[in-house]
């Protein structure tokens, strides 16, 4: 089973291809596509690279438990949870310059 995702361009956010053909920033709305819908996959890739809107555009293999989707990477698991690292705002520098160590 697989999933189609990537980022969207003007605001770099996570996105996933759901069953109406939007792009949703949640997981759990992402159109599970099966072996058999290879077709389907292949026209949605197509008419995504043509609208330019997303990039990073990648097929990742998921799995289906419960009717949760769990991808297999764990690339893809950070990208849909979020950083694991906490974030941290920009530190701006003063008119001297400095950098706080």
């Amino acid at each position: 089973m697989e999933i189609l995702t990537g980022n969207e361009l003007m605001s770099g956010a996570t996105v996933y291809l759901d069953r109406g053909g939007n792009w949703v920033e949640e997981l759990q709305q992402a159109r599970v596509f099966l072996k058999e819908e290879l077709e389907a996959k292949e026209a949605a890739i197509a008419a995504t690279k043509k609208t330019l809107r997303i990039v990073s555009l990648e097929v990742e293999t998921v799995t289906l438990r419960d009717g949760i989707i769990y991808p297999d990477r764990i690339r893809e698991r950070i990208r849909a949870e979020g950083p694991t690292a906490p974030r941290f705002d920009r530190q701006h520098l003063d008119e001297d310059g400095h950098v706080s160590i």
